[in-house]
């Protein structure tokens, strides 16, 4: 029988499965605490958390989710939870991880599976989220913008040629 503190572990575990967007799964072996906090405090400011997890009541709070997860809970385990945009926490990670080698990025879950490391290193090379809608904006707006450039091309031209007139007639 679990006890009430692995249980309560677990039911948290599982509310935060349940609520992230995204996670990646991370190998911390060999970190210092400065670091991790470091780490932590990076991905507070894009609202991700960075937990050490226990790998047996992980592997029991995915199962209960239904959710494949073979042989991925092995070693020092820490994930990052996000519940909005996966880029930004993928980008800290990935950033973290070639400055400190011994962070290994294990395997992220998005859309309802698990993914390869080399999926999360794509990821951290998108931009952010405000820049890719910004982006997407910009080409919604430049149909829209030309036409009424061309629309305005013709008043423009009319103008001219009254200007010129204007012009030649005060010098006759």
């Amino acid at each position: 029988m679990p006890s009430i503190k692995n249980q309560n572990n677990l039911k948290i575990l599982k509310e935060k499965f349940k609520a992230a967007k995204g996670m990646i799964l991370t190998e911390y072996r060999g970190l210092n605490v400065i670091e991790v906090s470091e780490l932590r405090s990076k991905l507070r400011q894009s609202k991700s958390e960075f937990a050490v997890v226990k790998n047996t009541i992980s592997e029991l709070a995915v199962k209960e989710l239904g959710i494949e997860a073979k042989d991925l809970f092995t070693g020092p385990t820490a994930v990052v939870f996000e519940n909005d945009d996966i880029v930004s926490p993928a980008k800290i990670v990935v950033d973290f991880a070639k400055t400190h080698d011994k962070l290994k990025i294990k395997k992220a879950f998005m859309d309802g599976k698990f993914v390869d490391a080399a999926i999360v290193s794509q990821l951290s090379s998108l931009p952010s989220r405000e820049v890719l809608i910004a982006k997407m904006l910009g080409s919604m707006n430049a149909p829209i913008s030309g036409f009424v450039n061309v629309l305005a091309a013709n008043i423009r031209g009319l103008l001219n040629v009254l200007d010129a007139a204007s012009k030649k007639q005060v010098k006759a």
